[in-house]
């Protein structure tokens, strides 16, 4: 499917800002499971390509303000158009080795309770680990659904920076959460995962145009990947866009920076995503 997709950031403010720099994880790349088309980003500053070990395309800004004029607000428009080719598994040719995806990060770290509590759901799944067997995508499959049955989705219930163990206890969490507990748990049981920050495609649903799901390494020798939607239970298809795929949300979110001034600060997201020439 071919989508024209339209993301508008505005960051407004209190009291003027005085500087400001800005990363930005806002460029998809084309791969095996896309094709961008065409794509542009519109920033107050000019915007400068970052190198990215993940095999993402970063970018960053900065703003100063001058004499004549105080700055108020910040407003970053990316869009563009993507084909999705519905692709769920997939060699990845990217310069990192799969096992740098089983290192512990903050919001994603593994533990003993979630390796146990895998045993005890997916019993298949981890009896093939200890046999040093390659996981079957039903079996990850089944572990994304039993997530999803684990950490019921309630909007609202956690914040950006919510661990995966807190969600884990608590049993409640957004589709980041989910991602970030499916990560934890494979790399509980020595599954090298990580988190995907995209697009997902829902006619009429604009509220879930921006989400976030899981690849799962399922053979080290060829660096095979499946990629997973927790919160759809659902191997990734034509409907998910890829922005970015790294350690876990703070190492991909679409919009991270640093500022002086500006006091009280507030954000504004408007995503659209429309397929191009629909049946």
């Amino acid at each position: 499917m071919k989508f024209h997709i339209h993301h508008t950031t505005r960051y407004t403010y209190s009291q003027p800002l005085l500087y400001s720099v800005q990363t930005l994880h806002l460029w998809p790349a084309s791969g095996p499971c896309q094709t961008v088309e065409s794509w542009d980003i519109r920033t107050p500053g000019i915007l400068h390509a970052q190198p990215d070990g993940q095999g993402n395309r970063v970018h960053s800004f900065s703003l100063v303000a001058s004499a004549e004029e105080a700055l108020q607000h910040i407003t970053v428009v990316a869009k563009g158009q993507v084909t999705t080719l519905g692709t769920a598994e997939f060699a990845d040719t990217g310069r990192l080795h799969p096992a740098f995806f089983l290192r512990s990060t903050p919001l994603a770290e593994p533990h003993p309770r979630m390796a146990m509590w895998a045993l005890q759901t997916v019993p298949a799944l981890v009896a093939a680990r200890a046999r040093s067997e390659q996981p079957a995508v039903d079996d990850l499959l089944a572990l994304a659904s039993a997530v999803a049955d684990k950490v019921q989705y309630r909007a609202g219930s956690t914040g950006v920076e919510t661990t995966a163990l807190e969600a884990f206890d608590w049993e409640l969490g957004v589709c980041q959460d989910q991602a970030h507990v499916m990560v934890a748990v494979c790399r509980s049981i020595g599954l090298p995962a990580r988190y995907v920050s995209g697009y997902f495609y829902a006619k009429g649903e604009p509220d879930l145009a921006s989400h976030a799901w899981v690849d799962v390494c399922n053979n080290l020798h060829t660096n095979q990947w499946v990629s997973l939607d927790v919160t759809h239970r659902c191997l990734s298809d034509e409907r998910h866009i890829r922005l970015a795929a790294a350690t876990d949300y703070t190492a991909c979110l679409p919009i991270k920076g640093l500022r002086r001034g500006g006091g009280d600060e507030h954000m504004a997201v408007d995503i659209r995503i429309e397929p191009v020439n629909p049946d």
